[in-house]
């Protein structure tokens, strides 16, 4: 057997240190005991409660250490849920992969992985960047919420208004622009054609605002079969028929005003990753050989097409 936490194999359904990243005291980690239709029944009944949005069907929850599972809970959640899509196949196995191929990449992204259910599926789970201990929260803006658009707009702008709105509101902008080029190559390489401006976040710690954790990376391309798209958010007027000018000569070095070393030393630590570690997490991941198989064709298109 394979960890859905780790991809270590292991003689248990979860690896020990896999239980240990919940807590240090944590001893045991049992299945969520709920299937993937009363998951999906449970997020409707509590969808007006629940802070989180979005398309895709969530559950708030917090883990019990006295009895190693995950609880719904409507308010004060620590993790989000996210189970099978009844129209869309193996989201939570795509998106626990495109969030580990961004981690290797060098983004930053928060606790996650899976966890079985009761009727043998598996449900993505991610810890709460924005909670803190004893219920206390950090402030979290969207970018569409910075920017002054709507759920129903938040296609509308673009990623050089997303640039904008980091040269507004953060702290050490520069670090935030190096950190933002990274992520768009990556949301690229990984078929993510659906980070819209409600899929940026700043958040506030300290009194220093940055770019939030990375979260929903889902490579869209192979879950839809029929994306017209390829970024969310234009670059330079376009969502398509990208080319490593528009991303490395344009957006880096012109807009965000990135060094050519800085721009060369993102470019070289992803192309390390997608040489190294993309293939190995691609063929350990839990989604079927046929979504693997679209999911490496994506990657190696793209990636030819960036020059890396």
């Amino acid at each position: 057997m394979r960890c859905p936490i780790t991809y270590k194999e292991t003689t248990n359904r979860y690896a020990p240190e896999a239980i240990k990243l919940f807590s240090s005291q944590a001893t045991i980690l049992n299945d969520f005991p709920f299937s993937v239709e009363e998951q999906l029944k449970e997020a409707v009944a509590r969808a007006s409660k629940m802070s989180i949005q979005g398309m895709q069907p969530k559950l708030s929850t917090v883990f019990s250490l006295a009895n190693g599972s995950f609880e719904i809970v409507d308010s004060s959640g620590t993790f989000i849920m996210k189970p099978q899509h009844l129209q869309f196949k193996e989201l939570p196995e795509n998106e626990d992969l495109s969030m580990r191929l961004a981690k290797s990449a060098g983004a930053k992204v928060p606790f996650h992985g899976m966890i079985y259910c009761s009727d043998g599926t598996l449900t993505y789970f991610i810890k709460r960047f924005d909670r803190l201990s004893r219920g206390k929260k950090l402030p979290v803006e969207d970018f569409a919420q910075l920017l002054g658009f709507s759920r129903e707009t938040k296609y509308a702008a673009s990623m050089e208004r997303v640039a904008e709105a980091i040269e507004r509101f953060c702290t050490f902008p520069a670090i935030e622009k190096i950190e933002l080029f990274r992520r768009v190559l990556i949301s690229f390489l990984v078929g993510n054609e659906d980070m819209h401006l409600k899929n940026f976040s700043l958040i506030t710690e300290k009194d220093i605002t940055t770019l939030s954790p990375v979260y929903d990376m889902v490579n869209t391309t192979i879950a839809l079969h029929s994306a017209k798209e390829e970024i969310a958010l234009p670059i330079k007027g376009n969502k398509k028929n990208l080319t490593r000018a528009m991303f490395f000569k344009y957006f880096a070095k012109e807009r965000l005003q990135l060094r050519s070393e800085v721009v060369d030393k993102v470019a070289g630590e992803i192309t390390a990753a997608v040489n190294s570690a993309w293939p190995q997490l691609i063929e350990a991941s839990f989604m079927s050989d046929k979504m693997k198989k679209e999911y490496e064709q994506i990657v190696n298109e793209r990636r030819t097409r960036l020059g890396l």
